[in-house]
């Protein structure tokens, strides 16, 4: 009998292919979801710009709008030129500030434009999905 149990319990403890690719399924697809999620919180505002965010741009959350990266970099010249206050630095402007803050939205420009490319591949991937779906429907 406890070899009878111990088999059925090596049956349980034994990962069967099929079961796993699903699992990973699942997870991967979870995780996905979750990153929709996070963008959606962060980003959702800056959907609406998609078309334009194509990494020579990023969207300013703070004014809702897209900023082109080469009319920044000037702004950000132009206020180190004129020594304007750098509230974030608790001084004026300066060059270091500018290459600072330059990298910073280059790597924004980016993300912006993966969170579009992100959100356009769930949108054909859900379109795919119906059609398919439709399809598979009508056959019935």
């Amino acid at each position: 009998m406890n070899r009878l149990a111990a088999s059925a319990l090596a049956l349980f403890l034994i990962p069967w292919p099929s079961l796993h690719a699903q699992n990973a399924a699942i997870d991967e697809l979870k995780g996905k979801i979750f990153d929709a999620r996070m963008a959606q919180q962060t980003f959702a505002n800056g959907l609406k710009y998609c078309n334009e965010l194509n990494g020579k741009s990023f969207y300013y959350q703070l004014r809702n709008r897209i900023l082109n990266l080469e009319e920044y970099l000037h702004s950000l010249e132009n206020l180190a030129k004129a020594e304007v206050y750098n509230p974030e630095k608790r001084r004026p402007w300066t060059l270091q500030d500018v290459k600072e803050r330059w990298e910073e939205v280059k790597k924004q420009a980016q993300a912006d434009k993966e969170k579009c490319e992100f959100v356009r591949s769930l949108e054909k991937r859900l379109e795919e999905l119906q059609k398919t779906t439709a399809a598979s429907d009508k056959k019935q």
